[in-house]
């Protein structure tokens, strides 16, 4: 029985078809949010609302020629997406969606794992980058570069963001972090500051409005994809579809409660509270215009990181004197 169950978690939920299945649904979700807000209809005509036409936009680039540079670095090039798509389908399965309770959180549950999953999370950006440099094409160059400069902005406010409810919770483990704040739901109060900058930080991450930097199609075409086509394309596609599934489930495990504990099944929370993250990314997404490269690393540095330090100072205060 404990096979069959590490199989079906590998496999089907949250393995590699939930996690195709969902992340689709997530960006049309996401796509209608934007739309909407923007007084547009979004997608419409594949499927009943549009709902199918992430899946046909794969299928679609997936039946495209798929075209490698002569001067590109072929063996790099080649292998990146399918680098990239396995780094963030094995940050989803970190994620304790079967959280019941701590034993059948999840079969590679472990203390640790929040910090394992940041790390995964890191290793896309490294992607994109080598993406782009081994493409050889100046735009893709650029794009590549943008990538790589904007983490070392985000990326520490994001990692103190995350970590200061861990701190508060006394685990590293994402199991044990949603199970303590679903037994203190006064205590997710003093990380709004926290959520807030790892909202900013995930957007950035993902490299969604304002911080679209590294694909500008304006100013570089399309900046790291310039060169990328068919079948790689659709895979980097996928990959920034899960990534922000499991962006958006960190967030809800470590700062809403995780996915267990209550009247709701699991799953449905899952969905509830990943889909409530990316309505608030996908605002931020609308209410906002592309800030230049530079502008970003000043943000994170002048702002994210200060205010998640605040953050952090916070929740060692309250663990030290009212717990």
């Amino acid at each position: 029985m404990a096979a069959l169950k590490t199989i079906l978690y590998l496999l089907v939920y949250p393995g590699f078809l939930f996690l195709f299945v969902y992340s689709t649904f997530v960006e049309w979700f996401d796509r209608k949010v934007y739309a909407r807000l923007q007084n547009r209809m979004g997608p419409t005509h594949t499927g009943r609302a549009g709902l199918l036409q992430p899946i046909a936009d794969i299928v679609k680039l997936m039946a495209k020629e798929d075209i490698v540079p002569d001067k590109a670095d072929k063996k790099v090039f080649t292998a990146l997406p399918v680098v990239g798509l396995a780094v963030v389908l094995t940050a989803g399965l970190l994620l304790p969606v079967w959280n019941i309770d701590l034993a059948a959180a999840s079969p590679i549950s472990f203390p640790g794992d929040l910090i394992v999953l940041l790390y995964l999370l890191s290793l896309p950006t490294l992607v994109l980058f080598l993406a782009g440099w081994s493409s050889t094409n100046a735009f893709s160059i650029i794009g590549g570069t943008r990538v790589l400069t904007m983490l070392f902005g985000y990326e520490v406010p994001l990692f103190l963001a995350v970590l200061s409810p861990a701190v508060l919770a006394g685990s590293w483990r994402m199991a044990e972090i949603a199970a303590f704040y679903r037994a203190h739901p006064l205590l997710i109060l003093p990380n709004l500051i926290g959520f807030g900058i790892a909202l900013i930080a995930v957007q950035a991450k993902l490299e969604r409005t304002p911080f679209d930097i590294p694909h500008a199609e304006t100013e570089i075409v399309g900046g790291t994809f310039t060169e990328y086509s068919g079948k790689k394309l659709a895979f980097f596609r996928l990959m920034a579809d899960v990534e922000l599934v499991v962006a958006a489930g960190l967030l809800a495990t470590v700062f809403l409660g995780g996915f267990g504990g209550s009247v709701l099944p699991a799953f449905v929370q899952f969905v509830l509270k990943t889909l409530f993250v990316v309505f608030l990314l996908s605002v931020l997404r609308a209410v906002t215009g592309r800030i230049r490269v530079d502008q970003v690393v000043s943000l994170a540095w002048k702002w994210l990181a200060p205010l998640a330090v605040l953050q952090l100072l916070i929740v060692i205060l309250i663990k030290g004197f009212a717990l």
